[in-house]
């Protein structure tokens, strides 16, 4: 575990509930505002607790922004990174397993992905430096280490294979950001997940009839 989150040992020992509240409310308030006009009081008001007793388990808003950024990655290294079966070759398998992990995630944390484009480009001087040292856990870079490997064997020979890339790319993610958009302002035991990977694989079906021999 990161050191910026064993700083925050006192915080981490709320009960469970009560933590994930001001973490999400906090998730939520960056990821609109950005660093230099978040509110902590908003942050402190939506997740039901007074402000000081917010920035006693928090220090300040530098220190908890940090921590949010390291906590964010720590969070998607296990259960998100970690979980995606490398072995998988076919770009549509793999897409699946990714968006399908996103969801899962964004269940706990609906506002963790925009918190974490947010943070890797933000402007504020306040942290940006502290940011920098962060820059290779960006979303971004980990692009190479998912894709890259993909297999092009079975796409129609007729079709330039990186633009097919890129136009499925566009597509999935068209898809995920939707129903990921809806998990932000609706309530999430709304949504049915069996209902929505039946969708999601026929959409994913089509775009194979599309795409391969």
């Amino acid at each position: 575990m990161k050191k910026g989150i064993t700083m925050f040992s006192k915080f981490m020992s709320l009960e469970s509930e009560r933590r994930n509240a001001v973490l999400n409310a906090a998730l939520k308030e960056f990821a609109k505002k950005g660093f230099d006009d978040a509110s902590t009081n908003v942050i402190a008001r939506e997740s039901g607790i007074s402000k000081p007793l917010m920035f006693h388990y928090v220090n300040n808003k530098k220190d908890f922004f940090l921590f949010l950024y390291d906590y964010c990655i720590d969070t998607l290294e296990r259960v998100y990174f970690d979980r995606i079966n490398l072995h998988e070759k076919d770009i549509f398998e793999r897409l699946r397993q990714t968006c399908l992990l996103k969801m899962q995630v964004m269940q706990k944390y609906p506002w963790i992905f925009d918190f974490i484009r947010v943070a890797v480009f933000t402007d504020s001087e306040v942290v940006k430096g502290d940011l920098e040292k962060r820059r290779k856990l960006m979303e971004a870079s980990s692009f190479e280490r998912f894709y890259g490997d993909i297999d092009v064997s079975r796409f129609r020979s007729d079709l330039d294979i990186e633009k097919a890339k890129q136009l499925i790319f566009w597509a999935v993610g068209g898809y995920a950001e939707q129903i990921l958009e809806q998990f932000k302002n609706a309530d999430i035991l709304e949504y049915d997940s069996e209902k929505i990977r039946t969708e999601f694989d026929g959409y994913l079906n089509e775009l194979r009839k599309a795409y391969y021999k």
